[in-house]
């Protein structure tokens, strides 16, 4: 994906719609959850983590944020994040189903998962379904909400809430989006599932779990960063006693 037209589109009336939505969104959400550690994965134009008072965050991307690194392939030590949140970064990943393994794998027990995503059974899916080109955002990949529980229920990720939102045609004019705004108040009761973007919370559930006190002072986001550049060796053993 290119950053420069991600950025051209997001600097747009649509695009700028679509931030301030997204961000009430996650406003909302993220000041209710605790733990110690925080990451946000993509779009960083959007700051998901704002309202958090989890004390570590980390903002990442490809090329851009507190580090670089995929998203099929992260580069933290196993369970050692309480809070992940991945904005349209399912659409454009080169294998989303990596994508979740991953978040999967460095969300400690109870940890949280915050995804979003265009909805293609929607007026946006219908906009790019007729886009002849492949400008940002309509060349992702645009996942129902149907599938998106069922990879997460696979993994072992509980579907704990959800909701719609941005039921106005995808029209990148400010007056028009204005004529239309009488749709996102009737769409949650008339039409509740052709919202434009849908917003998913998980929570990573593990049987028979024992919850361990742990080391703060070694704990924080940052020096869990995996020290090899290969993100699938297995750790040394002085790595893993350091984690410990």
């Amino acid at each position: 994906m290119n950053q420069a037209d991600q950025q051209q589109w997001l600097d747009t009336t649509l695009g700028q719609y679509l931030l301030m939505r997204e961000q009430a969104m996650y406003d909302e959400t993220v000041g209710d959850i605790f733990g110690f550690n925080a990451l946000q994965l993509g779009l960083l134009p959007l700051n998901t983590l704002k309202n958090s008072r989890i004390p570590y965050l980390l903002r990442v991307g490809n090329h851009e944020g507190d580090a670089n690194c995929e998203s099929d392939y992260l580069p933290f030590a196993e369970s050692c994040i309480d809070l992940l949140c991945l904005p349209h970064v399912l659409e454009f990943s080169r294998n989303p189903h990596q994508t979740l393994r991953e978040a999967e794998r460095v969300l400690v027990p109870e940890g949280h998962l915050i995804i979003t995503g265009f909805n293609p059974i929607s007026a946006w899916g219908v906009k790019q379904t007729l886009n002849k080109n492949d400008s940002y955002p309509w060349h992702g990949h645009f996942f129902t909400l149907s599938r998106i529980k069922d990879w997460l229920a696979l993994l072992g990720l509980e579907f704990v809430d959800g909701q719609m939102n941005g039921y106005e045609p995808p029209i990148n004019d400010e007056k028009w989006l204005k004529r239309f705004a009488f749709m996102d108040k009737t769409g949650d009761r008339w039409w509740p599932m052709m919202g434009g973007v849908y917003f998913i919370v998980a929570k990573k559930r593990v049987v028979n779990m024992t919850l361990l006190k742990p080391n703060w002072k070694q704990n924080s986001l940052k020096s869990r960063l995996a020290v090899s550049s290969n993100p699938k060796s297995k750790p040394t053993q002085k790595q893993n006693n350091t984690n410990r």
